[in-house]
């Protein structure tokens, strides 16, 4: 694949990030252009490995070492061909996958791996930069009805492959506009918003029916898509968010992620947005060191906070890969995100304790001690620390999907983690009923959504008419 010795003339090379100067001025995307030329040779680099074992590292399946060699070779509308194969939509997993094909890339053993994601989002941006993405609409309609409940990226893929396999889908969203985490929760600097609009319009020119402001469970009886449709998919997400339950919970201040990040998307959508918890002048603390923790960060950086610190329960990760995380396993290691370059100070193996009150009902510190490593998190005496604060933003993942409602009133059974159980065609112990995406697995990636959505597709359309052709 690719060129047979690029592997040794090329170095790995992506695209540079904007200067840290600039870009908290901004909400646009954060990396410098990337020219085509470039991204043919980083497609050089891909070898002929034998066992590519990217497909195994890649949720999806994606057939990367096609795409590389076909991107090297100047092929670009057979790489993307290749590529929406798989994936339906490779320009969000090409911004905000954290590349596990790269981590399980054979190159990567002993040199820096392909560089896979940033060849993977040239491929689409150069696509549609031609004009080759363009609605695919069923030529057969089966009469079939499907609801699809949740537009996140699960949805949007099971709807697209439901639609294209010839049944009629309507997706139910209770936000105002489609997308659900990738619209409102992932910052406009890690993926601008008309990435989504252009995906919707061609699915809409596809005869998919987009229905928003429309909460099911709420203000949309579960009845009334049992009577219209032939199957329902569940695909909401896991938005439970993890809580914090220690002295001071209930002081003024103290916000889950998921409640600050969407508001500062509606406002760069142009929304007016009243009352927005901002963290303008405030001295931030972000619980919790995984992305959303980041995004947190990035954007407070943004709003022009005063200070920021990130906690982490964990001990700090070694510089490189961890011997208990070998090749090809996913490595346990300190990552450096946009938003830890920007700024803010990153604390490990720290419990809060304690939210102080200033007197007013307002929190104005946090009180922590230092813990040894897991499982048992131990305290050490003698670490006692109090952290000024007066916003804290809770970061801490999710505990999975929101139960009451929408599951409810369906009366699906969940598995011990409190995720909708399914069988291997992703149905639900409700006859008709699927689940697909974090509402089904737990929270996760994006990449692991779109490839939950694409099965379950297949699972409703065998349901449905006995066989499916759908991948």
């Amino acid at each position: 694949m690719g060129k047979v010795t690029g592997f040794i003339e090329y170095q790995r090379e992506v695209a540079t990030r904007r200067p840290v100067e600039e870009r908290v001025n901004d909400w646009f995307e954060i990396y410098q252009p990337f020219s085509y030329e470039k991204v043919r040779t980083q497609g050089a680099r891909c070898m002929d490995c034998g066992v590519p074992f990217c497909h195994t590292g890649c949720p999806l399946n994606n057939i990367i070492p096609d795409w590389n060699d076909l991107a090297y070779r100047d092929r670009w509308k057979d790489a993307i061909r290749v590529l929406h194969s798989t994936n339906n939509f490779p320009e969000f997993t090409g911004r905000v996958c954290p590349a596990p094909c790269e981590a399980a890339c054979v190159l990567g053993i002993n040199e820096p791996p392909v560089a896979i994601k940033l060849i993977e989002r040239s491929v689409i941006d150069y696509a549609f930069e031609q004009g080759w993405i363009k609605p695919e609409p069923p030529e057969v309609r089966t009469g079939k009805h499907v609801a699809v409940v949740g537009s996140g990226p699960a949805g949007l893929a099971a709807a697209q492959q439901l639609n294209r396999a010839g049944h009629s889908v309507v997706v139910y969203e209770k936000a105002d506009r489609v997308g659900g985490l990738l619209r409102y929760g992932i910052p406009d600097f890690k993926m601008e918003k008309h990435l989504i609009d252009r995906r919707a319009a061609q699915m809409e020119a596809e005869g998919v029916e987009f229905v928003v402001n429309a909460h099911v469970g709420v203000t949309v009886p579960v009845e009334e898509l049992r009577a219209k449709f032939d199957a329902i998919l569940v695909s909401g997400g896991a938005e439970a968010s993890r809580d914090l339950p220690i002295p001071g919970r209930s002081l003024n201040g103290i916000h889950y992620a998921m409640d600050f990040l969407p508001q500062q998307n509606h406002k760069v959508a142009g929304d007016l947005v009243e009352n927005q918890t901002t963290a303008a002048g405030k001295d931030v603390i972000i619980i919790g060191g995984g992305d959303t923790g980041a995004d947190c960060l990035g954007t407070s950086h943004r709003q022009k906070a005063r200070s920021v610190h990130q906690f982490e329960l964990m001990q700090r990760p070694p510089d490189d890969r961890s011997p208990n995380t070998p090749w090809p396993l996913w490595p346990i290691m300190m990552r450096t995100e946009s938003s830890h370059e920007e700024g803010g100070i990153r604390e490990f193996a720290i419990s809060t304790t304690e939210f102080v009150d200033d007197g007013n009902g307002n929190v104005k510190a946090l009180r922590t001690m230092r813990v040894g490593p897991p499982p048992t998190f131990t305290p050490i005496p003698g670490t006692e620390q109090e952290f000024a604060a007066d916003l804290v933003l809770l970061a801490m993942g999710f505990t999975g999907p929101v139960k009451q409602g929408l599951l409810a009133d369906l009366g699906v059974e969940l598995d011990s983690r409190g995720n909708v159980k399914t069988n291997d065609s992703y149905m639900s112990s409700v006859d008709g009923v699927f689940a697909a995406g974090d509402m089904r697995r737990g929270q996760s990636l994006v990449v692991w959504a779109i490839a939950e959505g694409r099965k379950a597709a297949r699972g409703v359309d065998q349901w449905l008419m006995g066989d499916s052709k759908l991948p």
